[in-house]
């Protein structure tokens, strides 16, 4: 049984470093962890969890609106939510 986890563990390792060495001159080449993150990047955020994400209370978050209009948001069936990487990148631009 051990051998078979120092298999699946070899391949596993063979796998990631030959997928560094086939980028290893193209350093803007995208890899798995930039993967994931443009997946994030189209992720709903509901207005009742939108605090946990941008560091606010949840006073705060609910004024977010009023105080802010021009914050990207989308309202679907009476529900707000917030586009994740419209959020961040509005937040970058305050």
């Amino acid at each position: 049984m051990d051998y078979i986890w120092l298999a699946v563990g070899i391949a596993i390792a063979g796998y990631f470093i030959g997928d560094g060495l086939k980028n290893f001159k193209n350093p803007d080449a995208k890899n798995i962890v930039d993967s994931i993150n443009e997946d994030d990047d189209h992720e709903l955020i509901k207005e009742n969890y939108v605090h946990h994400h941008i560091g606010l209370s949840k006073e705060d978050a609910k004024q977010l609106r009023n105080t802010y209009p021009d914050i990207p948001h989308i309202k679907i069936n009476d529900t707000i939510y917030y586009p994740k990487g419209k959020l961040r990148e509005w937040l970058k631009s305050l």
